[in-house]
């Protein structure tokens, strides 16, 4: 009997382990990869070996890395605050349901536990970091803090303040590799943040119940949706294509193709319209259409082409003769 009782008390330790690794949301944690921006785009990356070689930059990228994981544990913690807040409306969404807060397989004790010991140890390891990097640290959890508690109730202002996320992720990623951000970095990622929330809005008003689900969505009309992703579509498309033309720019990596690059960025854009509009030719599976997005074969190989040509241009890769 002690054997039973103790392998059923191991499993519901295991399955509440499993629980908590889900509510932290780790699939959700690739947006933090715009904290690496900065440094990838400053040419950071690598440096000349002793015999003209690149070799990576491990200082920079080190102290880069060390800052995006802070950032997802920062994520895990919102998430986590996001699900104790939500719990009763996420119970009576088609998807959010299968949360372990919403069906019970993560006691609201333990979830309160685990999301404050990642705020404290992710603030604690910002400040180690960098002074700056550690305060807009502290500005991104009250803003998605603030997010969670009230202010996602209010259209638009939502949408605004998940672009807002995106934009100080952009900034910390400066200050930690010590990398000043252009204008035009901190404005394409704006546009294209509020271009994937409105995408994210536009998907849930089709689902049933959706005031329920999300109270800002009585709010939001689809046909007033449809022109916001037009319009920041089209201007995010239009600020990476003029970032790459740029005088600045063109000087600043001492080339002129980075053009080059712009067709992949409005395809991805492309793509994600019809993701949303479901002219994709498959149905949205998933939560979100941004986590969609990750499962589609072409967006992804659209992304890993623009990643290699980027690095090409940018770091100016030639091949041995």
């Amino acid at each position: 009997m002690r054997v039973r009782v103790g392998t059923v008390s191991g499993y519901c330790a295991a399955a509440m382990l499993g629980g908590l690794v889900r509510t932290v949301r780790p699939h959700q944690w690739v947006k933090n990869l715009f904290v690496l921006a900065p440094m990838f785009f400053h040419k950071d990356v690598f440096v000349t070996g002793p015999h003209g070689e690149p070799a990576l930059n491990l200082s920079v990228t080190g102290r880069a890395a060390v800052a995006t994981l802070i950032f997802c544990l920062l994520a895990g913690a919102v998430y986590t605050i996001n699900d104790l807040v939500d719990v009763e409306a996420d119970r009576v969404h088609p998807v959010k349901q299968l949360r372990p807060i919403a069906r019970g397989e993560v006691p609201e004790g333990a979830a309160r536990v685990m999301a404050a010991t990642l705020v404290v140890v992710s603030l604690l390891a910002a400040w180690r970091l960098n002074a700056m990097f550690a305060l807009i640290a502290v500005l991104y959890f009250v803003e998605n803090v603030a997010y969670s508690f009230k202010l996602k109730k209010v259209a638009y202002l939502d949408v605004s303040l998940i672009a807002l996320g995106f934009v100080l992720r952009v900034l910390a990623g400066g200050y930690a590799t010590s990398v000043q951000v252009s204008g035009y970095m901190l404005g394409c990622t704006a546009l294209l943040a509020l271009f994937l929330g409105f995408g994210k809005r536009r998907h849930e008003l089709a689902l049933e119940n959706a005031g329920k689900q999300r109270a800002s969505l009585e709010y939001y009309q689809a046909r007033t949706l449809n022109i916001a992703l037009l319009l920041t579509g089209v201007a995010t498309a239009l600020t990476y294509l003029a970032y790459t033309l740029d005088p600045t720019t063109r000087a600043a990596f001492n080339t002129d193709k980075l053009w080059l690059t712009a067709p992949f960025t409005f395809y991805g854009i492309f793509r994600f319209l019809q993701l949303v509009s479901g002219k994709a030719g498959r149905g949205l599976k998933a939560e979100s259409p941004t986590q969609e997005m990750l499962r589609d074969t072409p967006f992804v190989l659209n992304l890993i082409g623009w990643v290699i040509v980027v690095v090409v241009v940018v770091y100016q890769l030639r091949p041995h003769a």
